[in-house]
């Protein structure tokens, strides 16, 4: 099955989470390298940019390679997200209808892996932040709100989309 995330993930045999540890293996050193001459507070802050920048950029040419309304390209991404996440995390349904989805995420692999890395803020980059970017392409059609998350040491995600009314 082809997915919207096959440039993305580059092989899609490849799971998210082994290309996540892949990205780790390289910005890890990276990272603590820069932390240690320039700084913790202005490494991470470089990082940070360039990584949200990254994402945002990736994720806006993902969703406009998908035709139809904003509301759609976001649900062909989610869709797609949901493909190469599953086997990664668990969660429970809360609320599925036309006005809202709320689920929270009771187990992830990537915080599991972040946290033994010692890099839980580095996993938020690469992997929580980029549920904003995926609601972003909904040009306001979906909006998202996450109070907590396992990778910032809280014992669920909370996912909130809200849908736009059509």
């Amino acid at each position: 099955m082809t997915s919207v995330f096959d440039g993305y993930l580059v092989d899609p045999k490849v799971s998210l989470l082994d290309k996540t540890r892949m990205q780790a293996q390289v910005l890890v050193p990276v990272l603590r390298a820069l932390r240690a001459e320039l700084g913790k507070d202005k490494a991470d802050a470089i990082v940070k940019q360039a990584l949200r920048d990254w994402s945002k950029q990736l994720f806006a040419a993902i969703g406009d390679g998908i035709e139809g309304s904003p509301r759609r390209k976001w649900a062909t991404m989610q869709s797609a997200l949901d493909e190469v996440t599953g086997k990664e995390v668990e969660f429970e349904m809360r609320r599925h209808d036309k006005e809202v989805l709320e689920f929270d995420v009771t187990r992830c692999r990537f915080a599991e892996f972040f946290r033994v890395l010692g890099e839980p803020e580095l996993g938020a980059l690469l992997i929580c932040a980029t549920d904003f970017d995926i609601a972003a392409a909904s040009d306001g059609e979906v909006s998202l709100d996450r109070a907590q998350t396992i990778m910032q040491g809280a014992p669920s995600c909370t996912f909130r989309y809200k849908f736009a009314p059509r």
